[in-house]
């Protein structure tokens, strides 16, 4: 059996504890201008998305996507892959760094699987688009639609469709062949550049500015939606593997929130 090389960054915006298989590369995202509370720069040991090429200025809007600018543009292995410092994939389903998907349970995969995702993300009642539009603002998926129009007019069809699934592979989390990442990262950043253009007259809380990082979630399923009907991807070739979170999560206020948004127009302010 073929090794493949894996790296897979853990993107974290503070010092957290990290997995301990070497194919995990823990990344400071937007790293740009942080300083400790001595005026010195900001440095917990890991490597900083403001090396190299990189985007790391745009980290309060674009989210971790700034940490899958970085590695696209500098990483070099066969797989290039991104999960959170709070959320991992793991086979076991069980919390806990030890549970967390190591290379030996991966390796099996590699070069049968071009690409992994979480498992899917269902909203039941709502469609991806219906649950945008409610919990922050529909104009952000509406400009986008625009776009694909005029750079990938193609990929409309996929879009539209997308929009109106209740589920979808969010959380920008995936594992994927380097070769398929350097077409989605073309793609992906030139529609998001575009949209940060005609957007940038927006006056939005800091966490509804975030909104950049939560498209990409939606179209990320737009892309692997359009590359499977052209036959670029097997869907014997796309893998679901579950996810943990390593924190707590507040189901309750989740909820209440979820529920203000859709009945009451209450948008989010605030991650759960």
């Amino acid at each position: 059996m073929s090794e493949y090389s894996v790296k897979i960054i853990v993107a974290t915006h503070k010092k957290y504890q990290m997995p301990s298989d070497a194919m995990y590369f823990p990344l400071h995202v937007g790293a740009e201008g942080k300083k400790d509370s001595d005026g010195n720069e900001l440095d917990w040991g890991y490597i900083k998305d403001n090396t190299g090429e990189n985007i790391s200025i745009l980290n309060p809007s674009f989210c971790e996507l700034t940490g899958l600018y970085w590695a696209w543009k500098n990483l070099d292995a066969d797989y290039i892959g991104l999960v959170h410092y709070r959320r991992h994939f793991s086979l076991k389903k069980k919390k806990g760094f030890g549970n967390v998907l190591s290379y030996e349970e991966l390796n099996p995969y590699l070069g049968k699987i071009k690409v992994f995702v979480p498992n899917k993300r269902k909203y039941y009642i709502e469609s991806l688009y219906s649950h945008y539009a409610h919990t922050h603002y529909a104009a952000h998926l509406d400009e986008t639609r625009k776009i694909i129009s005029e750079k990938y007019p193609a990929y409309l069809k996929s879009y539209d469709k997308v929009m109106k699934q209740t589920y979808g592979y969010m959380f920008n989390m995936m594992i994927m062949d380097k070769k398929l990442l350097d077409d989605y990262g073309t793609w992906l950043f030139d529609i998001l550049f575009e949209l940060k253009k005609r957007m940038k007259q927006l006056e939005l809380s800091t966490f509804q500015g975030r909104f950049y990082g939560r498209v990409s979630e939606i179209i990320f399923n737009v892309w692997l939606d359009e590359k499977i009907k052209l036959g670029v991807l097997g869907r014997n070739e796309v893998k679901e593997l579950p996810y943990i979170y390593m924190e707590k999560i507040d189901w309750k206020r989740k909820i209440v929130s979820f529920l203000n948004a859709k009945l009451i127009g209450k948008k989010y302010e605030e991650s759960f």
